[in-house]
Parts: structure tokens; C-alpha cells; sequence
């Protein structure tokens, strides 16, 4: 072969690669891209079969669902690990590997060719590597035509293969991209649906001020609070922490919400709706899930609030007399957590005019500096003390502003939610003046 004529057929086998890297290039659907890298292999080293596989660099793993030269029904699957046959030397990092005889090679696995029919004559395996030159899959083209595959054959699909080893990791960005994406929009339409559970104004109360405020770690959160005005003109009040943060939680807690719901309007006893939603809860949640809550019921006329605590707590309430915060006790486990669980009696608490209670999740006294020290219950108590004539949600705004300020820029990792009730002073009567 002269000098020329080698040069125009090198000339003719990088238009080839060309084409063909136009071709995958162009593609952008995953499996189709491995049809088309395996097509192109077939047709510039002209032989008869080529199997495309990916790596799974996670479960340590060669996978391939596409292969040319297979009549009938699309290629099965094929998986094993990486280090097994010679796919899985070169993937793990053997280089190429041209064999003239197969069949004399001990790494060889002809158990494939028994199974379809077809006899392996000469294999030529290379890896695909990306733009950093990590491996990303393996290409194996099977039985040159006219005899075995030569170095020029190695330098041809190596050129191919830089391509497509590219292609297959541009394709795998922009899927996980737009799984991702689609995570986040989902996420977003189920942080608008939690949102939409919370209450949109405060309960209609005179002589009352309830407040509620959450904000999750996450997209969505595992906390929630509500209050439902009954029949009869009592304010039912929730506030609720489930296990976690995230979507999971999220849904934990809206049932937890939606049970209490349903169960209060049914019946006041505290009593027997804590148990009973206990045990609802605990059919459905998986071991090590539960839910703490502060179950309530306000009596704006007589200013008490008899509730039951299923492992939420602190319970705090600030006496505007003294200006002193209690800590109230709890009555039993977190719901969900051991159906059948016998609970405490309810509690009563009596407030004042000016008296507030507090309820806030652990978000809150849970939140550490960058040290390790936790904001805690007398910081929070601190706060209310000197904002105590302030509407409930500034002082729920002012203990979120101070914890964020004792936190120094750590992170929040918890969800926070709060919920304040305030007993009012009576208005003061108008004065001559004012009445004109």
C-alpha cells in the first residue's frame, strides 16, 4: 500500500468517526445513544456484533441493555460486577484488551454464546471514559470480518470511544438534572399543599390572641400546628413534631393533623382522643416513626385550656403576675409510637389576663452555636419576659430572630414552629375625651 493510499484511508476512517460522533452527538435519549455508539462501532471496525455497557460506579457494576447483531427480541439485561470476565478487567481499569481467540483466552466467558447461538470469533474490549478520563462504561465489539481486529482497528474505536464515553456522561448529567428538577418541582407542589393545611388568620377570639409560625429545615417539614374553633365555642389547638424532616415527616404529620381533626369534633374527652388517635397513627407508622403532640382545648370564657401532651414538651407558660415562665408536665409517649399506650390525665392550665401559653418544637431550644450550646428554655423564656405586652406573633417572630442571632450562622437543622395564646387585659374604658 502506498503512501497515499494509506493517507486517504486514514483520511476516510476519521470522516467515519466524524460521522459517527455527529451521530451520538446528536442524540440525546439514553438508551438510543447506546444503540447509536454501538451501531457506529459496528459499521467503522466492520464486525459483526458490539455491546455497550455502563458502569454503576455505586453497586460496582457493568450493566447493558443494548447490543447489534441479535436477531429477534431486544437483548435481556445483562449485570455483573466489575473485575468478572474481560468487560469487567477493563472496567476496572486493565486497559484494552484484543483477543484473536477468544476461546483460548481463561477470562473469556462462553457461556453467552451458548445461550444465543453465535460464536465469537476475535473481541476487541476498550474502555469509555469521560472528559476527566474517569471510566464510564465498556465497549466491546465482537468479530471482524476478514480476520482479527488489528492496532488499527484499536487506534479507530479508541477515537470513537473518547467520543462516546463523553456523550454517555453528558447524557447522565442531564438526566439526573432532570430528575432533580422534577424532585424539586415536586417537592415545591408539596410544600404548597403543607402551607395550605396551616391556618390562613388567627382564631376570631375576643379577649384572645393566638398565633402560629413554622418554618421548615426543608422543602417540607415534619412539624405542623392548627386550631379548629367547635360548635360550642371552644378552640381546639395543635402542635405537632414528627420524627425527621423532609417529605416522609411531612406526611406523618398531616395525618396526625387530620386525625385530630376528625376526632375532636367527634368528642372533647382528652381522655379517650389521645389513646384513639394513638392507636390510628400506630397502625399505619413504621417502627421508629412517631409523632409528639399538644393536644388542647380552649375555653375563652372561662380562660382555661385543659389539654393532654403525647411527649411534646417543654409545655411553658408565663404568668404575667410574676413575670415567671413554668414548665408544664406531659402525659405519656409520642403518639404512634406504642399503640395501646395508657396516658396520663389531662392537664388544666388557668390564664390570666396577660398570661401567655408557649408552645414551640425543639427546632427552637434545639438550635446549638457554632460551640455546641443549645439556645434552651431560659433564653426563650427571656424573650418573653421583655416583649410581654407585644402581640403573640411578634413575640414568636422576636424568639425566632433571637435564636438565629445565638446561632451565629449554623444552619438550622430542625424544623421550627410555634404557637402562642395570649390572654388579653380587658380594654381600658374610655376617658371623657375619648368619647367625643
Amino acid at each position: 500500500m502506498t503512501a497515499g493510499t494509506d493517507d486517504a484511508r486514514r483520511i476516510a476512517d476519521l470522516e467515519r468517526i466524524l460521522d459517527a460522533a455527529r451521530a451520538i452527538g446528536a442524540t440525546v435519549d439514553l438508551d438510543a445513544l447506546l444503540g447509536r455508539i454501538a451501531d457506529a462501532a459496528t459499521a467503522v471496525l466492520d464486525c459483526e456484533r458490539a455491546t455497550v455497557y455502563l458502569l454503576d460506579h455505586e453497586r460496582g457494576e457493568l450493566s447493558s441493555r443494548v447490543a447489534t447483531g441479535i436477531a429477534g427480541s431486544p437483548i435481556r439485561e445483562i449485570r455483573f460486577p466489575v473485575g468478572v470476565g474481560i468487560a469487567g478487567e477493563v472496567a476496572a481499569g486493565g486497559g484494552a484488551v484484543n483477543l484473536a481467540d477468544p476461546y483460548a483466552d481463561p477470562r473469556f466467558n462462553p457461556e453467552f454464546d451458548r445461550q444465543s447461538g453465535f460464536r465469537t470469533t476475535s473481541l476487541l474490549t476498550l474502555p469509555l471514559t469521560g472528559h476527566d478520563g474517569a471510566t464510564v462504561g465498556v465497549l466491546q465489539v465482537l468479530n471482524k470480518r476478514g480476520g482479527p481486529f488489528t492496532p488499527r482497528d484499536e487506534w479507530l474505536v479508541s477515537t470513537l470511544s473518547v467520543q462516546a464515553g463523553v456523550a454517555i456522561e453528558r447524557q447522565r448529567l442531564l438526566a439526573a438534572a432532570a430528575v432533580q428538577a422534577r424532585m424539586q418541582r415536586d417537592l415545591e407542589v408539596a410544600r404548597e399543599i403543607q402551607q395550605g393545611l396551616l391556618p390562613r388568620v388567627p382564631p376570631d377570639l375576643p379577649g384572645w390572641d393566638v398565633a402560629g409560625w413554622t418554618r421548615p429545615a426543608d422543602e417540607t417539614g415534619g412539624d405542623c400546628f392548627d386550631w379548629l374553633r367547635l360548635p360550642d365555642g371552644a378552640l381546639a389547638l395543635l402542635i405537632g413534631d414528627a420524627t425527621g424532616h423532609g417529605i416522609g415527616p411531612a406526611l406523618i404529620s398531616a395525618e396526625a393533623r387530620a386525625l385530630v381533626r376528625a376526632t375532636v369534633t367527634q368528642s372533647r374527652d382528652l381522655a379517650r382522643l389521645v389513646p384513639h388517635v394513638n392507636d390510628l397513627l400506630g397502625e399505619d407508622l413504621r417502627e421508629g416513626t412517631f409523632v409528639t403532640a399538644f393536644i388542647g382545648l380552649l375555653d375563652p370564657a372561662g380562660g382555661r385550656i385543659d389539654y393532654s401532651s403525647a411527649g411534646h414538651g417543654p409545655i411553658l407558660e408565663f404568668d404575667a403576675a410574676t413575670g415567671t415562665v413554668t414548665e408544664h408536665p406531659t402525659h405519656g409517649t409520642p403518639l404512634g409510637m406504642f399503640p395501646g399506650m395508657e396516658y396520663d390525665p389531662p392537664s388544666r392550665i388557668d390564664l390570666e389576663p396577660g398570661d401567655m401559653l408557649l408552645l414551640f418544637t425543639d427546632g427552637f431550644f434545639e438550635w446549638a452555636r457554632p460551640d455546641g450550646e443549645q439556645f434552651g428554655a431560659e433564653r426563650l423564656a427571656e424573650v418573653v419576659r421583655r416583649l410581654r405586652d407585644r402581640p403573640a406573633a411578634e413575640i414568636i417572630a422576636a424568639v425566632d430572630a433571637a435564636v438565629r442571632a445565638f446561632a451565629a450562622g449554623t444552619p438550622q437543622a430542625d424544623d421550627c414552629t410555634a404557637v402562642v395564646v395570649k390572654r388579653l387585659p380587658p380594654a381600658a374604658p374610655l376617658s371623657p375625651g375619648d368619647a367625643r
